[in-house]
């Protein structure tokens, strides 16, 4: 399917670049209008298409990428170097119902990006996402100039040759958590890091991996809600609240005509397997076949339901923010995790292995900037 589609979009510009020169001379031509027919028929298909609702499919030329050649993977997500013996897991392509996305083109992108940044910002999962989509460009461009730093708050791979940074940013919880006298306080309220975010060209936000950490594991001690510093608040309140703040971030700071806006869709872990008609199984460490089909049996968990709330709802829709909602899919690869293949042995059935999963969200990715960035390419 996915070949086809290529050899027909291939087609249709080898049409429209002889509309183009033909044009220079003679009247538009009957293939001329016939080609440009084909190619308003052929966008119409691939925006009413909703390519978050599909299956997973194996296919043989993926992985996209050896991630035992790419320098960038943290030692947290790299299965394949700690061990991993099953590869099956890699060969599994992302397709929607009823029409396909274009396959990832690292260096296409590189072109379409020239001169741009690109900022992935949330928690840990942030990080493994820019992984994959490091890895896919590095993949495409190995041998040219590429360079790489490390701060407090940022991780920064830039193309030097294309101009073009890929950079994550930590904040776990995209609202603020300063010290005060009384302890550390996660203010609900407020969001001080976005004069750095609206600098960027495209933005894909996540948040939720650490709302309900307790204990050694939770970062603040109080939350400020609504003036008010108290001990502690139901976590989905405030979840909500803390993304009604970015919201309204969103709402008062980005300019849609220079900042891309995503905001990743809720990340699934697979620790029931009562969830995948498995019970007894606890983690996912024997998993290496993706859930048949094109639904979770559980369904939604209710922060992706809160997200859709909050981005289709809550933000105005003439910022242009886009849902990549990875949620469902994502359900459907229990066997995609990084497991116990990671440099400290534990079992993590939270994060995903790099290659894996990841590509397909950044698949997902380019196919929207893609439809964003109007350069025209004739193949």
């Amino acid at each position: 399917m996915e070949n086809i589609q290529v050899i027909h979009k291939i087609i249709i510009n080898f049409l429209l670049l002889l509309c183009y020169l033909s044009a220079i001379v003679f009247q538009p031509s009957n293939i001329c209008i016939a080609a440009q027919k084909a190619d308003q028929e052929s966008t119409r298909e691939q925006k009413s298409c909703n390519v978050y609702e599909g299956e997973w499919v194996q296919d043989e030329s993926y992985p996209l990428y050896d991630s035992l050649d790419c320098p960038f993977i943290r030692k947290e997500f790299d299965c394949l170097k700690y061990g991993r013996p099953d590869h099956q897991y890699l060969k599994y392509r992302w397709q929607p119902n009823g029409c396909n996305i274009p396959r990832f083109d690292g260096l296409d992108l590189l072109k379409r990006l020239k001169g741009k940044k690109v900022m992935f910002v949330g928690d840990s999962i942030s990080s493994n996402q820019w992984g994959s989509m490091v890895c896919l460009l590095h993949n495409a461009v190995k041998g040219s100039n590429i360079t790489s730093r490390t701060d407090k708050s940022t991780s920064t791979v830039t193309f030097q040759d294309y101009d073009v940074s890929i950079i994550v940013f930590n904040s776990h919880y995209l609202v603020d958590i300063e010290n005060e006298p009384v302890g550390r306080v996660l203010k609900l309220g407020s969001l001080k890091n976005g004069g750095v975010w609206k600098e960027m060209d495209v933005l894909v936000f996540n948040t939720w991996l650490w709302w309900y950490r307790r204990g050694d594991k939770q970062p603040w001690d109080y939350v400020e809600v609504e003036g008010k510093i108290v001990k502690d608040v139901d976590r989905m309140v405030a979840f909500r609240e803390g993304l009604n703040t970015w919201a309204k971030w969103v709402n008062s700071a980005v300019d849609p005509s220079k900042n891309k806006v995503f905001f990743q869709g809720v990340s699934p872990s697979h620790y029931n397997g009562a969830d995948w008609h498995e019970p007894g199984v606890k983690n996912c460490s024997m998993e290496t076949t993706p859930i048949q089909g094109s639904t979770y049996p559980p369904g939604l968990p209710l922060a992706a339901k809160v997200v859709q709330e909050i981005v289709v709802n809550k933000i105005s829709s003439s910022k242009h923010v886009h849902l990549l909602d990875i949620t469902t899919l994502s359900q459907l690869r229990k066997d995609g995790h990084v497991s116990s293949y990671n440099a400290f042995k534990g079992m993590d059935c939270t994060h995903w292995c790099v290659a894996g999963v990841l590509d397909s969200w950044n698949h997902l990715l380019y196919a929207r900037l893609v439809e964003y960035i109007h350069i025209q390419q004739i193949i």
